[in-house]
């Protein structure tokens, strides 16, 4: 029984290493870094100007959402980054998991309240949201290609379970 569980966990097909490697990871990467660029782009010209006309606690919450919105993005264009050099093969996935913790990759909400956030500058709120929904497509896909590894002392256990079903539906 055991040599089976070794066997079965041997030969399962990761869907997280199907998905690092498929054109939608390329679409995501190309989304990732578009949004990086594009918030370096509104921060660093129009942002500036439009926080400079807000009142002073709406400022305040603005240079919070903005620094959320820089850090978030960091991240998730840092594990974009890797993920990518492993696709490529300039990085092994062993290697990766070692650069992996390098890299903090956690859910990351809102800075403000959703009051003060209808405040700020429309731009601003599409970019700190898009830059959420991309966030949580990377979490799932992080948790699919580096999530938690088969338990191969459960894997028994299953494959009982499995020939139990089998014997019972012939």
């Amino acid at each position: 029984m055991l040599q089976s569980a070794q066997s079965v966990v041997r030969n399962t097909v990761s869907i997280g290493d199907r998905l690092a490697g498929s054109e939608a990871f390329k679409l995501l990467f190309r989304e990732g870094m578009l949004l990086v660029e594009d918030s370096a782009a509104y921060l660093d010209g129009p942002g500036r100007r439009e926080s400079r006309l807000l009142p002073r606690l709406d400022a305040l919450a603005y240079a919070s959402e903005s620094m959320r919105l820089t850090t978030r993005l960091m991240q998730l264009a840092s594990w974009l980054l890797l993920q990518r050099a492993v696709n490529e093969g300039d990085l092994t996935f062993a290697d990766a998991q070692g650069e992996k913790h390098k890299v903090t990759l956690a859910r990351q909400d809102l800075a403000t309240s959703p009051e003060v956030f209808a405040r700020l500058p429309a731009r601003l709120q599409e970019l700190a949201l898009q830059s959420q929904r991309l966030q949580a497509r990377v979490l799932h896909l992080d948790q699919l290609i580096y999530g938690l590894p088969v338990d191969e002392a459960r894997v028994p256990a299953v494959l009982g379970q499995l020939a139990s079903l089998r014997a019972a539906f012939g």
